[in-house]
């Protein structure tokens, strides 16, 4: 690795990518059809996932200003999949506000998406058109195994037993897939290697299942003022986590019977049944095995980035810091 120019910062990245998020056109009539993508986009959020593709250009070459329209694209993609997410979930708020289709209409939350998802490709194609059809091949590869993960995520809620195999297969593809594309795509628009944009790609799944671990482990055990939302939230509805899967398998006698107790209980107090699940989890050593697990998936991903050949120390670190930011959030 070579030290080359001084990249630019993460605020910088993320002000240009923000400003051309917001300047892009994405329609205008019937207003009902595009004012909601204009909502959606314009509520924020972190831009990972584009800030990814920027990142990773920028580890072979300077002029990413040049792909900020596809890499935008990941980022349109990512919020059309949270406006249909919002309605399957009866979701009353999206960072703060309110959803599309509670501020709009179930059917108009619908047939934006569906606009966003054409506007993500239109986007996409910015790029050369003898990098085309292989950037097409594999968003439509991501893409669809997004939507898969989602389906197994809701497939998940109708059984009692989930195995962990399935679980992590499940956040693979609901979350992580798009993180590994997001750096794999980048790394292919500044002509890096296969091999090297392959290396990404694993690199962001790894960290994408490690980042979905540490959320199932933040609900339960994070900090309620630093968390910004209901600690415990996963306990309350039953939802599948890794936690729950495993003190299923792991609970024996009378912490199992109490445990199926909780999950089955239909009325109760939420506090009451958070501070007894989470008892459970503390007897049976979820919370070491939960960090266990997440740091496995981080230091394979880390193995991964650590093993690239790139021209850019600065932006490589850059990257690197980031990354690590993010796994040590407490929100």
């Amino acid at each position: 690795m070579n030290q080359t120019t001084n990249p630019v910062s993460v605020n910088k990245l993320l002000q240009d990518l923000e400003n051309h998020i917001q300047g892009f056109q994405y329609g205008n009539s019937p207003a009902e059809l595009y004012e909601p993508i204009s909502y959606i986009m314009s509520l924020g959020g972190k831009r990972i996932r584009p800030l990814l593709t920027l990142m990773a250009y920028s580890l072979y070459k300077d002029d990413y200003e040049s792909i900020l329209t596809p890499a935008s694209a990941v980022e349109v993609f990512h919020n059309f999949t949270l406006m249909h997410d919002d309605i399957m979930d009866d979701a009353p708020l999206r960072r703060g506000k309110a959803t599309v289709h509670e501020k709009w209409n179930a059917n108009t939350a619908i047939l934006s998406g569906d606009v966003m998802l054409v506007k993500a490709y239109e986007m996409l194609v910015k790029v050369s058109p003898e990098k085309l059809p292989e950037i097409l091949s594999l968003f439509n590869q991501t893409a669809a195994e997004v939507c898969e993960g989602q389906q197994h995520d809701m497939n998940f809620e109708k059984i009692d037993v989930v195995s962990e195999e399935d679980y992590i297969d499940m956040i693979r593809q609901k979350t992580a897939v798009l993180l590994g594309f997001a750096l794999q795509f980048g790394a292919l628009l500044a002509d890096a290697s296969k091999e090297e944009a392959q290396k990404l790609y694993d690199f962001g799944v790894n960290i994408g299942i490690g980042f979905q671990l540490k959320d199932d482990l933040l609900d339960v055990y994070a900090d309620q003022a630093k968390f910004g939302k209901q600690v415990g939230g996963d306990i309350i509805s039953n939802k599948k986590t890794f936690l729950l899967i495993k003190a299923k398998e792991l609970a024996e006698g009378e912490e199992k019977n109490e445990l199926e107790k909780w999950i089955a209980r239909e009325d109760f107090d939420k506090v009451e049944k958070v501070s007894a699940v989470t008892e459970i989890y503390d007897k049976v050593g979820i919370k070491t095995l939960t960090e266990s697990k997440m740091q496995d998936y981080f230091k394979k991903g880390f193995d991964q980035y650590n093993s690239l050949s790139v021209p850019n120390l600065l932006s490589f670190n850059m990257l690197l810091e980031l990354t690590q930011d993010l796994i040590h959030r407490e929100k």
